[in-house]
C-alpha cells in the first residue's frame, strides 16, 4: 500500500499504543481459531476418505489419534470463537476509549481559537462519528488482514509439504484474491467512500440547524429549501452505500469463483499425484479441503477493504483537527501564578487572522486587584475580544499584557484561565440535573455553598418550582430553563467556583430592570475582595456592582471614567454602530 493510502490509517496505530497488548491478544485467538477450523476440516477430510479407503480395501487404520485430533480442533474453535469475541470486544472498548480520551485532550489546546471554524455537528461528527468509524480499522480491517496473512503461508506451507505445484496454485489464487483484488477494491470506493464520510457531516449540521431552527425556518417559509437539502444529501448517501454495497458483492463473489477453481486444479493435480503413486487418495481429499478452507478466511477481505476508504476519511479527518497548532503557546517553564493578580494591558492588539481588521488596536487598560470595572460599547466594539484576550483564547499581536508584575505569557495557559470564573454570554447547560451542572464548577461544593451561590444568582425561587428542586433534570442545552434562567446558573456556577477574577459577559442580559439590579446587588455582596470584570451594553445598575466604566469603541478604550458620572440615561452605546 502506498503512503498515500495508509497515512492516516499509520498514526492511528500509533495513537493506540497502550492497547497493543489487547489488539495482539486478540489477533493471537482470532488466528488460533481459524487455524482450529483450517485444521479440523482438512483433518476430517483426510479421516473419512481414510476410512472409505479402508472399508473399500480391508486395511487397517488408526482411528483414535484422528479422531482424537477432530474433537479437539472442534473443541478448539468453539472455544476459540467464543474467546475471541470477549478479547476483541474488551479491544474494541479500550481502543474507542483510548481514542476518544487522546482526541479531546488535543482539542482543549485548540478550542476555541482552531475550533471556532467548525459547526458542532462537524465536530460532533469527528469526536463521535469519525472515531466510531476507526473501530472498523481494528476489528473489521486489522484482525482480518493479519489473520489472513498469517494463516495463510500456514496452509501454503502444508500443501507444498505434499505437492509443491498445488501449493503454487494456490499461492497465485491466493494473491489475486488477498492483493489484487483489495487493490481494485481500494481504488473504486475511495470516491464514494470519502464523500460519504463528508456529506455525513454536512447532513448532521443540516438536520441540526432545521430541529434547532425549526420555527425561524417555518416563520420565513425557509424550511422547504432545508428539507430539500436533506432530501438531497440523504439521496446521495443511499447511492453512495448502493454503490459501495455492489463492490463489496462483487469482490466476495470472486472469491468462492477462485476457491472452485482452486479446488477443481488441486484435484485434477492431486489426482495425477495419486496415479504417480506420490500421494495418497485421502491426502488429495485433505489438499483440496485446505484449500477451500484457505479462501474461507479470505471471504471476509471484500468487506474490510471495501470499508478501507472511509475508514481511512474519517482518520484523515480526526487528524486534521489535532494536527492544527495551538493558537497559544504554553511555556516550557510556566511560572507560579500570583493569587491575587494586578493586570496591565499596553498596547495590546488582536485580530483573529492575517488579513482581518483588528479587534483591539492598541488597548491600554488598569485592573489592580480588586477593581470594579464594567466594559461597554457596541456590538463589534471588542469587548469579547478583551475578554479572549485575558482568557488566552486569542494571542495579543502587539503590546504587552502584564499579569502579577510578569507577562501573561510567562504563564500556563490553564493557570490563567483557572483564576478567572466566567459568565459567558452563550452559557452552555449538560444534559444533566440542576446540581450536577452547578459542581462542574467546583465537585466538592457542599450544599449550604450551592445554596448561597444560587440565592446570589436570583435562582431560589427557580429551584423550588422545579418538580424536584436541585435534582431536576435540565435536558440538553439547559431546554427546561429559560434563557434568563439558564444565565442565572451560569452566574451561580462562576460563583461557586471562588475564583479571585469574575469576568461577567452579558449577566443581565434578558432580565427585567428590577431582577437585573437586583442580581447587581447581590453580585457586589459576593464579590468582595475579587476582580470584577463586567461586559455589558446596559448602564442600569452599575453602580450596585462597579467603580469604573470604561467605553469601547472600534477596538480601542475611548473613554475610562467613574461610574457616578455616568448618566443611566445615556443609551448612545446601544445604538451606536461600528465599522
Amino acid at each position: 500500500m502506498s503512503a498515500s493510502v495508509t497515512g492516516p490509517l499509520r498514526r492511528f496505530w500509533r495513537v493506540l499504543g497502550s492497547q497493543r497488548r489487547w489488539m495482539m491478544l486478540g489477533v493471537l485467538v482470532s488466528l488460533i481459531s481459524t487455524l482450529a477450523g483450517i485444521a479440523l476440516m482438512a483433518i476430517a477430510g483426510h479421516f473419512i476418505a481414510s476410512m472409505a479407503l479402508a472399508g473399500a480395501t480391508g486395511a487397517v487404520l488408526n482411528y483414535y489419534t484422528p479422531a482424537a485430533l477432530i474433537r479437539a480442533m472442534a473443541l478448539l474453535r468453539t472455544g476459540g470463537r467464543y474467546v475471541e469475541r470477549l478479547v476483541n470486544h474488551e479491544a474494541t472498548l479500550r481502543v474507542l476509549s483510548r481514542l476518544r480520551l487522546w482526541l479531546f485532550d488535543r482539542l482543549l489546546p485548540l478550542a476555541p481559537a482552531r475550533t471556532g471554524f467548525l459547526g458542532s455537528a462537524d465536530l460532533f461528527s469527528r469526536l463521535r462519528a469519525d472515531v466510531d468509524r476507526l473501530e472498523h480499522a481494528y476489528l473489521g480491517i486489522g484482525i482480518p488482514i493479519v489473520v489472513a496473512l498469517l494463516a495463510l503461508p500456514l496452509v501454503l506451507a502444508v500443501q507444498a509439504a505434499y505437492a509443491w505445484p498445488v501449493a503454487v496454485l494456490t499461492a497465485v489464487a491466493a494473491t489475486a484474491a488477498a492483493v489484487l483484488l483489495p487493490r481494485w477494491l481500494i481504488v473504486r470506493s475511495r470516491a464514494p467512500s470519502e464523500a460519504m464520510v463528508r456529506d455525513e457531516a454536512a447532513l448532521r449540521a443540516e438536520v441540526g440547524d432545521l430541529v434547532r431552527g425549526a420555527a425561524e425556518l417555518r416563520l420565513y417559509g425557509a424550511d422547504a429549501v432545508r428539507e430539500a437539502r436533506i432530501h438531497a444529501l440523504t439521496d446521495a448517501q443511499q447511492m453512495r452505500l448502493a454503490r459501495l454495497d455492489a463492490l463489496q458483492e462483487r469482490g466476495q463473489s470472486l472469491i468462492p469463483l477462485l476457491a472452485q477453481a482452486v479446488a477443481a486444479g488441486t484435484l485434477l493435480l492431486g489426482a495425477a499425484a495419486a496415479r504417480a503413486d506420490r500421494l495418497a487418495g485421502p491426502d488429495v481429499v485433505m489438499l483440496v479441503l485446505l484449500g477451500l478452507a484457505a479462501f474461507e478466511v479470505l471471504a471476509v477481505l471484500p468487506e474490510a477493504f471495501t470499508r478501507w476508504g472511509a475508514t481511512r476519511a474519517a482518520a484523515a479527518r480526526v487528524f486534521d483537527l489535532v494536527d492544527a497548532e495551538p493558537a497559544v503557546e504554553d511555556p516550557a517553564a510556566p511560572a507560579e501564578p500570583p493569587s491575587q493578580p494586578d493586570i496591565s494591558l499596553r498596547g495590546v492588539r488582536l485580530r483573529y487572522a492575517e488579513d482581518a481588521p483588528w479587534a483591539l488596536d492598541g488597548v491600554d487598560l488598569e485592573l489592580p486587584f480588586g477593581s470594579r470595572v464594567a466594559v461597554t460599547g457596541a456590538s463589534g466594539a471588542g469587548k469579547s475580544s478583551l475578554a479572549a484576550a485575558l482568557l488566552r483564547f486569542q494571542p495579543f499581536e502587539g503590546g504587552r499584557m502584564m499579569w502579577g508584575g510578569r507577562s501573561i505569557t510567562d504563564y500556563a495557559t490553564d493557570d490563567v484561565r483557572a483564576a478567572i470564573a466566567v459568565v459567558e454570554q452563550r452559557t452552555h447547560l449538560f444534559d444533566a440535573t440542576l446540581i450536577e451542572n452547578l459542581r462542574v464548577a467546583r465537585p466538592d461544593a457542599t450544599r449550604a455553598q450551592i445554596e448561597a451561590a444560587v440565592h446570589a444568582a436570583q435562582l431560589s425561587e427557580c429551584v423550588a418550582a422545579l418538580p424536584d428542586g436541585y435534582d431536576t433534570w435540565l435536558g440538553e442545552g439547559g431546554a427546561h430553563l429559560s434563557g434568563g434562567e439558564a444565565r442565572r446558573v451560569a452566574i451561580a456556577r462562576a460563583l461557586l467556583a471562588d475564583r479571585p477574577i469574575l469576568l461577567l459577559d452579558e449577566p443581565t442580559e434578558g432580565l427585567d430592570a428590577a431582577t437585573a439590579q437586583s442580581l447587581m446587588g447581590a453580585l457586589a455582596t459576593l464579590a468582595e475582595g475579587r476582580t470584577v470584570l463586567l461586559i455589558t451594553h446596559r448602564l442600569e445598575g452599575l453602580s450596585y456592582l462597579v467603580d469604573r466604566r470604561v467605553r469601547m469603541e472600534r477596538g480601542r478604550i475611548v473613554a475610562d471614567e467613574a461610574v457616578a458620572s455616568v448618566s443611566v440615561a445615556s443609551c448612545s452605546d446601544r445604538f451606536s454602530t461600528t465599522h
